[in-house]
């Protein structure tokens, strides 16, 4: 006698026997009880998830004649009559299986609908399966619509379908629907378990594991794999074999990985790749371990958070041996570190066959997890120290909701050239806020912007008064404090220091939309990006911070860059920014505050982008063969649909 593959061999021949479809047993149980029957069922699902199988449970429970000969329609066919026995091996004349992969034409269609005139030779119903319902053409969908909406009452359609979109919305407002779900590993492994114990085939709950794994929600996939293990193994199930026929990576390279993510160590990330590459494991395979693991590390940390203490690992079950491993990678690396490097594994995977080999595109999405390992914020300004006592000038202040003072009298206007002053105390208060100010070291000369006349200690701080005042808006004067007239002699060369206002309707105004509030600062700084951008001197994290930065204040060797986004700010992004803009001839250090913009690259590229699609937009609409088909024939045009042209 021939072999009969598991998956055929342990087809369930009732509902009892069904696995993980309880939804759909249930529904179908009740209506044959009550036997209040729908003339069209409609089964949608992936493969093997028992669509066919239940199409024969339900002929055989419809035409079931008992062992006895007197049964009725019932939810528990007997399996030894007639009709039973000639469905389950398919030669029940009233049951007929329509496979419209190969038989998708209306003639096919037409001569089996011919069949539905007679009423049935054995059974009490006549029963028409569909399978694949969804690759007949229209005009054989067309052909069955009357039949399928008022068949007569001995016929009864099962159509069973993997792609439920592409069945016209008229069949499917006829059908019953149905919708068999992808059964979870852990369904699949408890059924291979019963299985394989009535095989006698010894198996180790790993490799039930992996097979449960790999057949990704199909029983008939998980049957098949168990067969191919079987004969793998010769009659034994064990994880190394499996694990070899299946080509998955072995968990303990994926610890491995991720723990040396954890801590930062790029030679052992490295080593691992390398060690993959010499045992052929699939690198697609590795990202995939890595994400499953990484999705079970962040419920680990979820629930840790929520309980207030460690909790176990998600596993299969309670013998799991990867659930302590699983839960100390939990408790060794941060939950936002987690989320990332889940992405970067699914992004990566996805980024596979793009690159010439796939270790070395491994490689690379391994190493890009270190490069974008998330580091500590470093601090929003940066002071020189200066062994002799510097002289300060406030170069930035953000906007600080004061204290009530008294009402003063206005100041007087400023005079024409400014005179060296010494520094108010007042103004040492300001410079130590954590806005940083401009530190000017002996025998340099810093121009200052005599914008505004100094104010006494107690002058309120009025911002509109600023606005108002004629010297907040006239031409700046710049003129030169020297600091040590020994030193007077020395040519130095300076360099304005510019600030932009802040005002309560720029806040206003920002809070309520992102907006564009072009400077000459902006002007300067977005044309620096873009040289770099297109130079290629700055990629990915390093672009983003230059992009969303904006630029306030320059000084002969510092600039002073504006972020909303704190997470951009990171230590080693603004070195690398430094060393590009040196490279590209400013020699200049960089300090990065935390605070509102209004005027940055990207809201300027953003900007631009947004005036082409208007103008392209325009130039359609206002196109008279355009006009013309949608005042003739009604056209539109589809929203998005439109793009300018590079």
């Amino acid at each position: 006698m021939s072999y009969l593959v598991l998956a055929r061999k342990y087809r369930p021949r009732n509902f009892t026997e069904m696995v993980g479809q309880d939804h759909v047993v249930q529904a179908l149980t009740n209506a044959l009880t009550t036997q209040r029957l729908h003339h069209a069922y409609l089964f949608t699902g992936t493969r093997g998830v028992g669509k066919t199988t239940v199409s024969r449970i339900l002929a055989k429970s419809l035409n079931c004649q008992g062992a006895d000969g007197t049964g009725g329609i019932t939810a528990t066919p007997c399996g030894v009559c007639q009709a039973c026995t000639d469905i389950d091996s398919g030669r029940f004349v009233d049951y007929t299986e329509l496979d419209a992969a190969s038989n998708r034409g209306v003639d096919e269609v037409q001569a089996l609908l011919e069949q539905a005139v007679y009423k049935p030779v054995q059974g009490r119903f006549k029963v028409f399966m569909i399978d694949e319902v969804h690759m007949l053409t229209n005009t054989a969908f067309n052909a069955m619509l009357k039949t399928l909406e008022e068949p007569p009452e001995y016929l009864k359609f099962v159509l069973a379908t993997t792609d439920p979109q592409k069945v016209p919305v008229t069949v499917l407002s006829r059908c019953l629907q149905f919708n068999l779900r992808p059964m979870a590993p852990e369904t699949i492994r408890e059924h291979l378990t019963k299985v394989l114990e009535v095989e006698q085939v010894s198996a180790e709950a790993q490799a039930l594991r992996l097979l449960a794994r790999a057949a990704r929600g199909s029983m008939r996939d998980a049957l098949s794999l168990t067969d191919q293990a079987i004969a793998f193994g010769s009659g034994q199930l064990q994880e190394a074999t499996v694990r070899q026929m299946l080509g998955s990576v072995d968990r303990s390279y994926v610890f491995r990985l991720i723990e040396a993510l954890a801590v930062g160590d790029g030679k052992t990330v490295v080593e691992t790749a390398e060690a993959l590459r010499l045992n052929g494991l699939s690198a697609a395979s590795t990202l995939e371990e890595m994400s499953t693991v990484l999705q079970r590390m962040a419920v680990v940390q979820t629930l840790a958070q929520s309980a207030g203490s460690a909790a176990a690992a998600p596993s299969d079950d309670d013998s799991d041996p990867e659930a302590t491993e699983t839960a100390r990678l939990a408790a060794l690396m941060p939950a936002d570190e987690t989320q990332l490097l889940y992405s970067i594994c699914l992004h990566g995977r996805a980024d596979l066959g793009l690159a010439p080999d796939e270790y070395a595109a491994l490689t690379m999405v391994l190493l890009r997890l270190l490069a974008f390992k998330p580091q500590g914020a470093a601090p929003t300004a940066e002071k020189k120290t200066l062994i002799s006592p510097p002289v300060r000038v406030p170069v930035a202040a953000a906007p600080v909701a004061a204290p009530a003072r008294p009402p003063a009298a206005p100041a007087p206007a400023p005079a024409p050239a400014a005179r060296p002053r010494a520094v108010q105390p007042w103004e040492e208060a300001e410079d130590a806020s954590p806005k940083a100010a401009a530190v000017v070291p002996p025998g340099q000369v810093l121009p200052v912007r005599n914008s505004a006349p100094p104010t006494a200690p107690d002058a309120p701080d009025d911002e509109d008064a600023y606005e108002t005042d004629p010297a907040f808006n006239s031409e700046p004067n710049w003129s030169a404090a020297p600091v040590e007239p020994a030193r007077e002699a020395t040519k130095v060369v300076a360099v304005p220091v510019r600030m932009q206002a802040e005002t309560r309707a720029d806040a206003v105004a920002a809070q309520a939309a992102p907006v564009l509030v072009p400077t000459e600062e902006g002007d300067f700084w977005h044309s620096t990006v873009q040289q770099l951008i297109q130079a290629e001197a700055i990629t990915a994290m390093v672009r983003e911070l230059a992009l969303q930065s904006q630029l306030v204040a320059r000084d002969t060797d510092q600039w002073i860059l504006r972020l909303e986004r704190e997470s951009l700010n990171q230590a080693g992004t603004r070195d690398r920014l430094t060393a590009a803009l040196q490279a590209a001839g400013f020699d200049v250090k960089l300090v990065v505050e935390i605070g509102r913009v209004t005027d940055t690259p990207g809201r300027r590229n953003q900007a631009a982008s947004a005036e082409k699609q208007l103008a392209a937009e325009k130039i359609i609409f206002d196109a008279p063969f355009v006009q013309a088909m949608m005042r003739d024939f009604g056209a539109k045009i589809v929203p998005g649909s439109i793009k300018p042209l590079s």
